[in-house]
């Protein structure tokens, strides 16, 4: 199938590259001319496992193509809507400006018969809108949302654990009569048609649910609103067990073997970060609002400030162990990118946590094994280094991003490097009795 994607950044890109897998022919479409002509060459313009060799091989094949032009998309029948939604910059809304640019950009190259998918998550209701933009065309509009995890977003494309379709349930609803007769008469269904994007997924038993466009756009908001309750839940949970003397840890563990709740995402720290559950959940709660509906959501609000005091409360860790004041203390900061596997720094605790230290006067030295480049860019004002250069002579370490490398450092070793044996364990994740064996007073979040 020939397939165009709109928006070729982090969703765009790997959706571009794992369909050309697939065996469709795609051309990606971007207004980044930058950009473009990296992907042309087979190079990813972010950090994400599998991408780079996927790009090469699809470039080299001839299956995948990208471009600035939205007229190169005319060919394609199946058109995917993969570009940002940021937070608005005066509200906690989504930004549509990049959505309904990119319908309006396509709307002259449609045919009666393409299928435009919506994979950007947007507020319920926007796919509605949408469609009556789209549908006097002659084309559909089907709303297909994205469960990508940073790190494993090609495992998840090619073979996604399940696949939700928002579709129109009465095709050509308040169009006029030729419209309707071309809508209703196209050679095949939405339905249909992404079940030949997805053949492989569906051949293999994937799960598919088949739905309505809002069920659809609350599917994604919703799962990530729950994950960011659960993250919020374990971490408020750790605030307790701190001023009772209660260990976190073992308290998920207890509670994680009850099939109901699961271990999964109960792990206290500094709490979630990225591109997309932060401006999601704020997003989520601004469209109850309108929707008249606020009180539904007003708990995410809650969400929200659980996670943003974890920060606050790594950095007041630091200090403490540092005698009360960080000036002029070297900090060794281990991670910047808001989870590993990434190198992503949108809205990151780790590169939060980094320049907080760093107001407050300590002498930071922050590594990471593949955001450092991005973070330089965002913040020139921090001192970046290898992780040797970060704990020589280390009056503190505070592990923020949990790369295996840093999970897997020696504790004997490390302590002959810092000047101070002292580690903030900001993501639970080393073993407290070997550090401790080692040497070092180790620190973790809601941790005996």
């Amino acid at each position: 199938m020939k397939i165009s994607v709109i928006g070729c950044g982090y969703l765009g890109a790997v959706h571009a590259a794992s369909m050309a897998k697939l065996g469709h022919d795609v051309i990606g479409i971007d207004v980044d001319k930058a950009k473009v002509e990296a992907l042309s060459q087979g190079k990813a313009p972010f950090f994400e496992p599998g991408l780079p060799e996927l790009l090469v091989e699809g470039v080299q094949s001839g299956s995948l193509r990208f471009s600035t032009n939205m007229s190169d998309a005319s060919d394609a029948v199946t058109h995917f809507i993969a570009v940002g939604t940021p937070q608005q910059k005066n509200g906690s809304g989504a930004d549509l400006a990049y959505v309904n640019g990119a319908v309006d950009a396509l709307l002259p190259h449609l045919k009666a018969g393409d299928l435009v998918v919506g994979k950007s998550t947007v507020p319920v209701g926007t796919a509605e809108r949408l469609a009556a933009i789209v549908e006097p065309t002659g084309a559909q509009l089907a709303w297909n949302p994205e469960f990508l995890r940073e790190g494993y977003a090609v495992k998840d494309t090619i073979s996604p654990d399940r696949l939700v379709y928002g579709v129109r349930r009465n095709a050509g609803d308040g169009l006029n009569s030729k419209a309707r007769s071309e809508l209703v008469n196209s050679d095949r269904s939405a339905v249909d048609i992404l079940n030949e994007v997805y053949e492989h997924a569906v051949s293999l038993g994937t799960p598919l649910v088949v739905t309505d466009y809002a069920t659809a756009e609350l599917v994604k908001v919703a799962a990530n609103a729950f994950l960011a309750t659960k993250i919020s839940f374990i971490n408020a949970m750790a605030e307790i067990a701190e001023v009772t003397g209660g260990d976190v840890t073992e308290l998920a563990d207890a509670i994680g073997y009850d099939a109901r709740i699961g271990r999964k995402f109960l792990n206290a720290g500094v709490g979630f970060g990225g591109g997309c559950l932060p401006k999601d959940i704020r997003a989520f709660t601004a469209r109850a609002e309108e929707l008249g509906r606020g009180e539904s959501l007003a708990f995410l609000k809650e969400v929200d400030a659980i996670n943003l005091r974890r920060r606050d409360r790594v950095v007041e860790l630091v200090v403490d162990a540092l005698g009360g004041s960080a000036y002029q203390k070297k900090v060794a900061v281990l991670g910047l990118a808001f989870k590993p596997n990434s190198d992503d720094i949108r809205d990151s605790p780790a590169l939060d946590v980094a320049v907080r230290l760093h107001g407050l006067g300590a002498r930071v030295i922050a590594t990471d094994p593949e955001a450092i480049s991005n973070s330089r860019l965002r913040h020139p004002q921090l001192a970046f280094g290898s992780t040797v250069e970060a704990l020589a002579d280390a009056d503190a370490v505070v592990l923020v991003t949990e790369w295996t490398e840093y999970k897997d450092l020696d504790p004997a070793r490390v302590a002959s490097a810092v000047r101070s044996p002292v580690i903030v364990d900001g993501r639970n994740c080393l073993d407290p009795g070997a550090w401790r064996a080692a040497g070092w007073r180790y620190i973790g979040l809601g941790r005996r």
